[in-house]
């Protein structure tokens, strides 16, 4: 169809609007009146309801609190049409988030299912601190059919008006900045208290206040207190101390005889309890929603040291925080020790813990030295000349060739990775498929050894099912295997080994510098080269899958070691002396850590004596000092 108004010229198009907008007859028209919007003043019948709110429970605020709801009940009454439905009261609750405000959330819960038809209150303030929430809830409340309308008091707001949120919104964004500097100022004056070593003191099982609010051991509850650290430090997990006290009847600070698990872990984690006062351990990042968060560095702290008498001894305490740290990795007992073999061709080797995440590979080094003399050749020394004895065939200036260089189905290999330890098949069948193991590490030598063990073995390592292999698990312990190795995280290190036998013993041996690396393509593409160049020190080979194999560079210019180098390395395990090749089962400790803990007898004893003297009868005999449970 054709627009007849198209074909008009501008002028004539002009005139027909003019006329269009002339009107019609009045008489004509009728006019249908909104209805009136509703105002606070009108005296209409409403059912009313009243919030009011102070910021702390403070006993001096209960008088402002019960002025507030006088005050209010009689603007109720004053209107004869309104009816007070309740008055909603929050005490010791931040305006500037919902949470916790049961009386305000129930309010407007009351109001979606139609019980009131207006709120009043006294200021933006007093309704909410945030922002978000007061705009976002008037706007809720007057989206509802029937619309309800809230009053401010004091800046003279009734929020069913059209003209009312602009001012509503900066009335409200005034609250949320008075709270911003309020948070600001509260913040700072806490920092300079506790620069000034000023503490927060609060309420803690094992401590009472004296009239200067300063702690007090409270010998009594200090008894639970040491229990708890003393059944740690032995073994016990926290669900196992939280039954024995549940059992014992032994109350909490708040005269509970039920213990948890969490409750347990929070004593064990508060430094009081050894005399210090660590602060800001967690803080707030916004004042609006007031969630806590973990202080990593985020805020400055401060660590007062005997501030106040000690429960526990300071190295007890740190010792639990370490086991603590190391529960997720299955470690139990005391704080542990390395393991060195003392004496033998072993000597020097040192037995990872694979539940133990406190030791570095500086640790491992000193550990192994620690069994040599000063006067001591080691290996090392004694492999840097060689000379052929008389008659035999001299072999310098002849390589081994690596076995990198050959795959077949009997070649024993691990594959290390940051968190995983994989050995193949053929490792497995080499020693007759044991389901547990013992990884030993010479740090110096750069070997690793791996013998049978028992399931009871404190380092024992689970690494096959039947005849299948099985991921050793190394969170706990890798990163200090690659850092003792100068291996990259990134990479995952694969080591051909060979098997030592003497009579019914049987060891794996593996040369730590003999590895090739599987190195992730997308490592690869991060770096920007093409799998024919150099990734730092190594050259790809081939592509494997997802991952790229690679030796180092330096391989490029020989088929492998030094012959006589490279077999004395691998052959320094002699067959001619029994009692010199078996690896010892005893081995020495030792102690990475200057800390003085409380010795394993002396915490059997206090064991005992504590349970003794709270509950004799019925339970000082089953705590004899015996853990292999535990």
């Amino acid at each position: 169809m054709i627009d007849r108004e198209s074909c008009l010229s501008k002028s004539q198009q002009k005139e027909r609007i003019r006329q269009r907008y002339k009107g019609v007859d009045p008489d004509l028209l009728e006019v249908i009146p909104a209805r009136k919007k509703a105002d606070f003043y009108d005296d209409e019948p409403r059912r009313v309801a009243v919030y009011v709110r102070v910021s702390t429970d403070d006993p001096r605020q209960t008088s402002s609190y019960e002025l507030q709801k006088n005050y209010y009940e009689d603007i109720v009454q004053r209107h004869e049409s309104w009816t007070l439905v309740e008055i909603y009261a929050d005490e010791g609750i931040s305006g500037t988030s919902l949470q916790h405000r049961d009386a305000f959330n129930r309010m407007i819960t009351d109001c979606k299912q139609g019980k009131i038809d207006m709120i009043i209150t006294k200021s933006v303030s007093r309704f909410a601190r945030n922002i978000v929430d007061c705009i976002s809830i008037v706007r809720e409340l007057g989206a509802l059919n029937p619309p309800i309308g809230i009053f401010f008091e004091t800046e003279h707001i009734f929020t069913l008006k059209d003209d009312t949120e602009m001012g509503l919104s900066f009335q409200a964004t005034m609250a949320q900045e008075e709270s911003h500097i309020k948070s600001n100022i509260m913040n700072a004056s806490i920092e300079m208290r506790f620069s000034h070593g000023i503490v927060l003191t609060p309420v803690l099982l094992g401590y009472d206040h004296d009239e200067d609010g300063n702690l007090v051991v409270n010998e009594d509850e200090a008894e639970t207190v040491r229990l708890m650290f003393f059944m740690y430090l032995y073994g016990y997990t926290c669900q196992q101390i939280a039954e024995t006290l549940t059992e014992l009847e032994r109350p909490t600070k708040k005269g509970n005889t039920t213990w948890s698990a969490g409750s347990i872990l929070q004593q064990l984690r508060n430094e009081r309890y050894c005399g210090e006062v660590l602060t800001r351990k967690t803080f707030t990042p916004s004042y609006l929603n007031h969630k806590s968060k973990k202080n990593m560095g985020d805020r400055t702290q401060h660590r007062l040291r005997d501030h106040h008498e000690a429960i526990i001894s300071r190295d007890d305490f740190i010792a639990v925080q370490h086991l603590l740290a190391n529960a997720r990795y299955g470690n139990k007992g005391l704080l542990p020790e390395l393991q060195v073999i003392p004496s033998g061709v072993f000597k020097g080797f040192v037995s990872v813990n694979p539940r133990w995440a406190g030791f570095n590979g500086h640790d491992y080094e000193i550990a192994s030295e620690s069994v040599y003399s000063d006067s001591e050749e080691t290996i090392a020394e004694q492999n840097d000349s060689f000379e052929a004895n008389s008659g035999d065939f001299d072999l310098r200036g002849f390589e081994i060739a690596r076995s990198q260089f050959f795959d077949t189905q009997d070649t024993i290999s691990v594959t290390f990775s940051d968190k995983h330890i994989h050995f193949n098949k053929a490792a497995i069948r080499k020693m007759d498929a044991v389901p547990y193991v013992e990884l030993l590490i010479h740090p110096g030598q750069h070997l690793m050894a791996v013998r049978k063990c028992n399931r009871d073995c404190h380092n024992a390592m689970n690494w096959s099912n039947k005849t299948s292999p099985r991921q050793i698990s190394g969170t706990a312990f890798l990163k200090s295997i690659y850092e003792l190795f100068k291996w990259n995280p990134e990479y995952r290190y694969r080591i051909r080994g060979i098997r030592k036998q003497n009579e019914n013993e049987s060891v794996l041996l593996f040369d730590m510098t003999e590895t090739e690396l599987l190195v992730p393509n997308e490592a690869m593409l991060k770096a920007g080269l093409k799998t024919d160049e150099p990734v730092t020190n190594v050259r790809p080979l081939l592509q494997t899958g997802s991952h790229i194999k690679a030796f180092p560079t330096e391989w490029a210019s020989g088929f492998g070691s030094d012959f006589y180098m490279q077999t004395q390395k691998r052959d320094f395990v002699s067959s001619g002396n029994t009692e010199s090749w078996s690896i010892p089962n005893e081995t020495a400790s030792y102690t990475t850590h200057s800390l003085e803990v409380t010795p394993a007898a002396e915490i059997i004893s206090e064991i005992q004596s504590i349970i003794g003297k709270m509950k004799p009868e019925e339970l000082s005999h089953e705590y004899s000092g015996t853990t292999d449970e535990h």
